[in-house]
């Protein structure tokens, strides 16, 4: 398993999470945790109808992801 495959288990593990948080913590509320799961499950529907789409399935998710965090968290995760 390479680095690219790390990092999509990484980028759907994150989205996983961050979805349950956000619905838990009603940060997301039941329209923006349905939203987020369309969104997941129309990339992964579409994958095979789309050039490179297998491909490109791990960076839609990892964007997923970043839209995630700036709602629950309200703005960028400082690392310092």
């Amino acid at each position: 398993m390479g680095s690219p495959a790390i990092a999509a288990w990484i980028a759907h593990l994150t989205f996983w999470v961050l979805v349950v948080r956000g619905w838990m913590t009603a940060e997301l509320g039941n329209r923006g945790t349905i939203i987020a799961l369309a969104f997941w499950l129309i990339a992964y529907i579409s994958r095979p109808f789309v050039p490179y789409g297998v491909a490109l399935f791990p960076s839609l998710v990892a964007l997923a992801d970043i839209a995630l965090v700036l709602v629950i968290v309200r703005g960028d995760v400082r690392i310092t």
